[in-house]
């Protein structure tokens, strides 16, 4: 291929879409490496490829622009395709959370209005038994190996040419629908268009100074927001997404695989963090090719942060965001996280969630949406070209989310003197306990402090005097111990004693969701199951 042909093919794609993205990397890296999954490699120009012939594919199968293509898959190389699909082909990628049960799915399907579904080998059985429920899927089509009254995946891009499909994508198009994880109640959808994921992508790139050669893990699950918007990313600027199945978080595998790619980014939570520092053998990874190891989907607790500084250095960089806003709305950089060496009273910005990105207005105000003052809580809200266009089919509940093009997160922050942002906790989460408002973040903070804490998770429950008391779920570290009464009083000793729990339950585990978060409603539900909450 001639560089004057490179050149005059370049000429047509201004990157406003993905589609363009696609086709300018094909030509700009054709033989670099865009995706690779254990042994298996994609190159650039063969990823173009494997999406044109998906496209035709789906074509010929009565698919057509505007459709939702449904995803219900671990990750996969496969899946990537089906991203790309979307991308150039004008559908409307809906991917699903592989661990939800069918009731949930059932829904989450339906809802979607998906006509066509890719599944992941492991989950057939599960969407063989809600097919009869499902309305509107004609598609079903498996990933890996042939299954009844399913299209196998290889024999639909065997049977496709590769050809530039006949398709003209526009920037206003819908492209995702990301559902939230419905730790609060029944998930629903925020559709992105082409224009405002591609905003987001352009943005992570320019703030993690992202560059040709870099490596990225992707451990994050494909269908987590944080998780597809950062994998386009790394792609925008022709780097490499290392990409994990992610069927279960595995501290040893990923840090070998980090030490064996030299891979210079990984995006983790806070629960991976801990994980890697509990490994007794944790030094033995060889870890200096990393840049960058970004933390966001849930508040990272500052004694751990703190150990991981202290055995990485600043390599560490954070993002808040939700499902809704885009996952990059605010960013504490390396250099803010580089205060180790600094008087204490200087390393309290660490504890925040750093400025706005670049595009990005975030205000705090009170209950009539009136900016309150520096240090006073209020909830964050959020105005960028990045945010949802919309929730997928809930008008109502778009108008009360979306004011004025404000994007309501429901998150309770503050901001300080210096513009820095703080997030306390989510509004549903916050606890009233006599009359006195409670962030259970704070308490959480506290008791990873102590010395035999691995994991927690605080929230109210009832109490018929209090109406609400704080109740503490803990996961001890291996080979400590720690009583109830040690807990509370260790709490006693740091907070006003009215925030410390009432009662500490002990666990072996935390219900986590695939992207590592937490879920406290579900060790709060079974406590408040058949009482009103009335706070």
């Amino acid at each position: 291929m001639s560089k004057r042909f490179i050149l005059k093919e370049m000429a047509r794609y201004q990157v406003g879409t993905y589609a363009d993205i696609i086709n300018r990397n094909g030509l700009l890296y054709p033989k670099d490496i865009a995706f690779q999954l254990g042994s298996e490699q994609v190159s650039f120009s063969e990823f173009n490829t494997r999406v044109n012939r998906l496209i035709h594919g789906l074509q010929s199968l009565g698919v057509k622009k505007g459709d939702v293509l449904g995803v219900l898959s671990w990750n996969c190389l496969e899946y990537t395709d089906v991203y790309g699909a979307a991308m150039k082909g004008g559908y409307i990628a809906s991917p699903y959370n592989a661990r939800l049960k069918s009731s949930e799915l059932d829904y989450l399907i339906n809802y979607s209005e998906a006509n066509t579904i890719f599944v992941g080998s492991d989950l057939v059985e599960t969407v063989a038994s809600l097919r009869p429920r499902l309305r509107k899927v004609r598609n079903f089509i498996s990933f890996k190996g042939s299954f009844p009254g399913m299209i196998a995946y290889d024999d639909l891009m065997g049977s496709s040419p590769a050809d530039e499909p006949d398709v003209h994508v526009e920037e206003e198009d819908p492209l995702f629908i990301f559902y939230t994880s419905g730790t609060t109640g029944v998930p629903r959808g925020a559709l992105y268009t082409q224009a405002r994921a591609m905003d987001d992508t352009r943005r992570l790139a320019i703030a993690l100074n992202l560059e040709f050669g870099n490596r990225q893990i992707q451990i994050m699950p494909l269908f987590h927001v944080g998780g597809t918007k950062n994998l386009w990313g790394y792609y925008f600027v022709g780097a490499t997404n290392v990409i994990m199945p992610q069927i279960s978080f595995d501290p040893r595998a990923t840090l070998k695989v980090i030490q064996d790619q030299r891979a210079t980014d990984i995006h983790i939570v806070a629960t991976h963090l801990a994980a890697f520092l509990a490994l007794p053998d944790v030094d033995q990874y060889d870890l200096s090719s990393l840049k960058r190891m970004f933390y966001a989907a849930s508040p990272m607790p500052l004694e751990i942060l703190r150990r991981g500084m202290e055995k990485w250095g600043p390599i560490f960089i954070q993002f808040y965001g939700a499902t809704e806003d885009g996952p990059n709305v605010t960013m504490l950089s390396k250099r803010q996280h580089d205060l180790l060496d600094r008087p204490p009273e200087e390393q309290k910005t660490l504890g925040s969630a750093g400025f706005p990105h670049i595009g990005v207005q975030v205000r705090i105000v009170d209950k009539t949406d009136q900016d309150v003052e520096p240090g006073e809580v209020g909830e964050l809200i959020v105005r960028s070209k990045a945010t949802m266009k919309e929730w997928w089919h809930k008008p109502e509940e778009t108008r009360e989310t979306i004011v004025d093009g404000w994007v309501h997160t429901g998150d309770l922050g503050r901001y300080d003197e210096n513009g820095f942002v703080y997030i306390v906790d989510r509004k549903k989460d916050m606890i009233v306990s006599g009359g006195e408002n409670i962030f259970p973040r704070e308490i959480e903070e506290v008791l990873y402090q102590h010395q035999a804490v691995q994991e927690v998770s605080v929230f109210g429950i009832p109490d018929p005097y209090w109406v609400e008391k704080v109740h503490a779920v803990v996961v001890l570290k291996k080979g400590e111990d720690a009583s109830e009464q040690d807990l509370i009083e260790f709490c006693k000793g740091r907070l006003a004693r009215f925030k410390a729990p009432k009662s500490v339950e002990f666990v072996d585990a935390l219900p986590k969701s695939p992207a590592g978060k937490i879920l406290k409603r579900e060790l709060r539900d079974k406590y408040w199951a058949g009482v009103e909450r009335r706070v």
